[in-house]
């Protein structure tokens, strides 16, 4: 009978890309729901709504840093589980996995220390004003007590789909958001706990997803066991994990630096109603894009393990099958950001004001975002194949070459300040897109050569 690891070397790529790609798509929608969801009721609070999606938004530099180190760990963690099990060396894989989970316990504690201390001045640099800081505290409050729910849920869950498990790891997410989606109502409106309500059932929900990511890995089915004889921490598993996945970490993280620069900017050139609006442009874009991360996702499984196994051309084909994919997706969500701004943002918020303030943000914020299918094929290709110095340049050279001094500067250059702050992202897009595609080009283009040739070494001795 053809195992789970056969298939990623044999079956058909696309027909396997769709297999792995939907549930993975799938899991990334729904995981993102978590914080939507949220907000959506929060902003539909009587009287209060509008300053509490404000003063929510302001948390997302925390939430975001607290799922960029779960990115730490498994994106780095999980694809070289996959090159591993291609290679044959399943018990490596095993080690790997098990010594990424220790590590995120280890991670779940401090940031749960870290943010317990210092959520306050750390929320009041980020934008939160005196109207807004009562609502970001009660949230931060209850959801940093969650911070080891959500280090699990994301992070061990990566190494389902690493496994080829697609369906499993949507499970995962469809299950949490599932309870979060019946909770909120409950403790926002029934128990008239509000955003405190919000932050509670998250955490209950991640809690859920974390059993049972474990349950899986430490089931029958899966491939790689979660086996206490791999807990014991080696520097020589753990650092290429970390070097690896500091790229998706500094993608995530850098996010956070980025909301707190838009908050602080946007705060100053139009008060709450920008830091508000930019809540909500913030969840648009977590929402329309992670499903290019679950695509990306769908196919690292497959790229990694042929990259391990030494076949070039089934790495091609899913990287061209990806890249198509992807543009075709980020065209798609360009033009309806384009012909309806006030569709998706009225989701978020029944205030004119902040309505009709979102809706020509939006038309700016997402103008470029047409291409950006063809940086995640590039980026987490370079991931996939383990190119980690490429990745880690495209992810620094983004955000904080380009998107974080665009942000200060525009607004000295352009008159409208508010609308300056916006274009930084677009112009920052468009630049990165352009870089990443010429570096991709060439550094892929050799590392197939490279890899053929291999082949053809083992194949063809003299």
């Amino acid at each position: 009978m053809q195992t789970q690891q056969d298939m990623l070397g044999t079956q058909n790529i696309k027909s396997l890309l769709k297999q792995l790609a939907i549930p993975a798509i799938t899991a990334q929608v729904v995981n993102v729901l978590y914080n939507v969801v949220d907000r959506v009721y929060i902003g539909h609070i009587p009287e209060t709504g509008a300053l509490a999606l404000t003063g929510v938004g302001v948390c997302m530099p925390i939430i975001m840093l607290i799922s960029a180190f779960a990115a730490l760990v498994s994106m780095g963690g999980a694809p070289r589980a996959s090159v591993m099990m291609g290679r044959g060396e399943k018990e490596e894989a095993a080690r790997i996995m098990g010594n990424c989970f220790i590590m995120l316990l280890i991670v779940a504690v401090l940031l749960t220390i870290f943010f317990r201390q210092y959520a306050e001045p750390l929320l009041l640099v980020f934008g939160a004003s005196e109207n807004t800081i009562g609502f970001a505290m009660d949230y931060m409050r209850i959801y940093t007590l969650g911070t080891i729910f959500v280090q699990l849920a994301l992070g061990m869950n990566a190494f389902i789909t690493a496994q080829g498990f697609a369906k499993t790891s949507m499970l995962t997410v469809m299950i949490g958001a599932a309870c979060n989606i019946v909770l909120d109502p409950i403790f926002i409106f029934g128990l008239h706990m509000g955003v405190k309500g919000a932050a509670l059932a998250t955490i209950l929900s991640q809690a859920v997803s974390a059993v049972w990511v474990i349950l899986f890995l430490r089931g029958e089915k899966t491939t790689l066991k979660l086996e206490p004889r791999y807990f014991g921490l080696r520097l020589s598993t753990v650092w290429p994990c970390l070097l690896l996945g500091l790229s998706p970490f500094i993608m995530q993280a850098t996010e956070s630096a980025i909301s707190v620069c838009f908050n602080s900017s946007l705060y100053r050139y139009g008060g709450d109603t920008a830091v508000g609006a930019m809540s909500i442009l913030t969840s648009i874009m977590q929402f329309s894009m992670l499903p290019l991360m679950g695509l990306a996702q769908g196919a690292q499984p497959i790229t990694g393990y042929n990259f391990g196994a030494g076949n070039a051309a089934r790495v091609k084909e899913t990287f061209w099958l990806l890249l198509r994919y992807s543009l075709l997706y980020s065209l798609t969500l360009w033009a309806i950001c384009m012909i309806f701004p006030r569709l998706i943002p009225s989701m978020f918020t029944n205030d004119a004001q902040l309505l009709s303030y979102t809706a020509w943000a939006l038309r700016y914020y997402f103008a470029m975002a047409g291409i950006f299918g063809i940086q995640i094929a590039c980026q987490q290709t370079f991931i996939a194949i383990g190119n980690a110095k490429t990745s880690l340049f495209l992810a620094v050279f983004r955000k904080v070459l380009l998107l974080i001094p665009l942000i200060y500067i525009l607004p000295m250059l352009l008159e409208q300040k508010d609308r300056a702050v916006f274009c930084a992202e677009p112009v920052a897009d468009f630049i990165a897109v352009v870089t990443t595609a010429a570096m991709f080009a060439y550094q892929f283009r050799h590392a197939m050569q490279r890899l053929e040739q291999k082949q053809d070494s083992i194949t063809n001795p003299i």
